[in-house]
Order: structure tokens, then sequence, then C-alpha cells
């Protein structure tokens, strides 16, 4: 489990005796013991009673910190020149301060963080939030229905949901919201709409500034420029922050259900592939829309130009 240091990265070492000592060795073996990069230890102060050093690290596992006191010591016995006496200890505040618990301590402690860690995290992967987007659904011009069928489908498959509201037509607040529910601790978290082409579409965009990486595969492609299409296309989103997952679906109602029948598979573990839950979406979503063409017989139908919209319609 990685602890911040929270700045307090001193260790004063007790009980040492120097004579022609290389310092730049002394920090080397306390890297070694702490398992760091050499470079991250520096001797910064010698005191005739103690020398001081400097953890230039942000965070560490706590099993890197945790019991390493006598770990310490013995790494810098092997160093010429410096003698550990019978009363070295090593000093240190903050969580740093874990280093002086003994093995049995350090041991019970790792065990026990772990075990509220995986816990937390259990607990955080079933946690879900669900968005709508649009100013036709805000403005009551269309009745949300996507939202309660998400919610009553996510509960159905074990998780805690809350509605997070309807959220403007805006990439940073859209953005905004997301980021705010991953700090609340939300596992998974749903929006419906705006993954169109057309110049209010931004859900997609959200997620890939907080997920550079995320998978956003295309459902259909346009001429850009043509008619209101501002974008190359449709496409839906599924990033990833730490333990928590972003998925931006569309939103015509059929489109959203056919969307739960592939995450209902997702669901059961918690743990999200998101390459392959977006391409498995992205396919289902392609298939509905072929269907739509064959219906209108032809590949601009109204239904695609309107497709990533928050229609929200039931469907029969």
């Amino acid at each position: 489990m990685q602890l911040n240091l929270l700045e307090k990265t001193e260790l004063r070492i007790f009980g040492l005796v120097l004579d022609n000592t290389n310092l730049s060795l002394a920090a080397e073996k306390v890297a070694e013991a702490l398992a760091i990069p050499p470079a991250s230890v520096l001797v910064v102060d010698v005191r005739p009673d103690h020398i001081c050093l400097d953890i230039l690290e942000k965070s560490l596992d706590m099993s890197q910190i945790a019991g390493k006191e006598q770990a310490i010591l013995a790494k810098l016995a092997t160093v010429p020149g410096l003698t550990v006496t019978a009363d070295a200890y090593v000093d240190s505040s903050g969580i740093m301060g874990l280093i002086a618990f003994d093995e049995q301590q350090a041991s019970e402690l790792i065990a026990r963080t772990e075990q509220l860690a995986t816990e937390i995290e259990q607990a955080v992967l079933r946690r879900a939030i669900v968005f709508a987007t649009g100013f036709e659904v805000k403005e009551r011009m269309i009745e949300d229905t996507n939202s309660p069928y998400l919610m009553r489908f996510l509960t159905e498959q074990g998780y805690n949901v809350e509605f997070g509201g309807i959220l403007d037509d805006d990439a940073v607040v859209i953005k905004r919201k997301i980021e705010d529910a991953i700090d609340r601790g939300f596992g998974l978290i749903i929006t419906t709409g705006g993954v169109g082409a057309e110049d209010k579409d931004f859900s997609v965009e959200a997620t890939t500034a907080i997920d550079p990486a995320a998978a956003t595969p295309w459902i259909v492609k346009f001429q850009q420029g043509s008619g209101r299409h501002v974008k190359a296309g449709v496409r839906i989103g599924v990033g990833q922050c730490g333990i928590a997952t972003i998925i931006n679906l569309p939103g015509p109602h059929d489109e959203v259900v056919a969307s739960s029948a592939v995450l209902r598979r997702y669901c059961r573990t918690g743990r999200i592939d998101k390459v392959a839950l977006a391409e498995e979406i992205a396919q289902i979503l392609r298939q509905k829309l072929s269907g739509k063409h064959w219906q209108h017989h032809t590949h601009q139908t109204s239904g695609e130009e309107d497709h990533g919209k928050n229609h929200h319609r039931t469907t029969s």
C-alpha cells in the first residue's frame, strides 16, 4: 500500500561513529534497505551525535518503511569507516516513523492495512453513479428514461447506486463532475448522451481529459463539417482513473439497454477491461445502427444524425 510521506522525509540516525566515511556510500546503503533508487537518498547533515538523510520520494509502499530500522543499521555497518554502536537507532517523524517498529509490529500492521485497503477497494468498486446529459433533459423537454433504467440494472448487479444529476452540455462541467465522483469513492461512473458529432456533445472529451488512454471506438463516421456534424463521427468512451471506471453511453434508450447486456458480464467482477468492454459495446451499437440503416434504406438516416443525443425515449 502506497503511503504519501507528506514531506516528512528526513531520517536521523544516532549512535554512529564516523572515521573518514564515504557519505555517498552510506546513503546508497540506506537506499538499499528501503528498496529505492540510490539517487533517492541524500546525506544532508552530519553532527557529532548523528547524521541526517533526506528521502527524495513523495510516497513509499508501507512494506518499504515499516520495521526497517534494523535493516538500515545492518546496511550501514558494512560501510568502511562507519561504526554502528550497540545503542544506534533511527529517528524520524510522520509516516517515516514506522521505520522504528519491530518486525512483528510491522508485519501485523502491514497485514491489517492490506486487509483494510482490500475492503475499501471492494466497497468502492461496488459503488456506482449515473449521470444524464443535455439541455433537453434538464429542461424537461424529454423524459430521462436512461437513468432510472441504469440505476435499477446496476442495483440488480449488486451495486450501491446514486443518481448524479443532469449535466450541462459542457466538457469542463462534465469533467469536473466525473472527477468529483471519483474523489467521492465511486468505482463505476456512467454518463448517457453527449457522444454524438454535434458541437454540444462532450461526454467522451471529458473522459479523455481524465484518461488520455481511454478506449473510444467509433460507432459511425461522418464527413466532418457536413450538416450539424462538427466532429468526425459518433464514439463511446470507457476510461479509467485509479480503480474507477468511466463509461460514456449514447442517449437513445434502446442503445443503453443493448449496452447494458454487455456491461452485465463485466459487472460481476468489479474489475473492467476498458478496451474489451468499449469494443464489445461498440460492436453491439454498430449492429443496431446497421439495422436502422436497413429499415430506412439510407446511410444517413435521421436516427443516425441524432445518434448520441439524449433521446431517452422508452422502447417497446
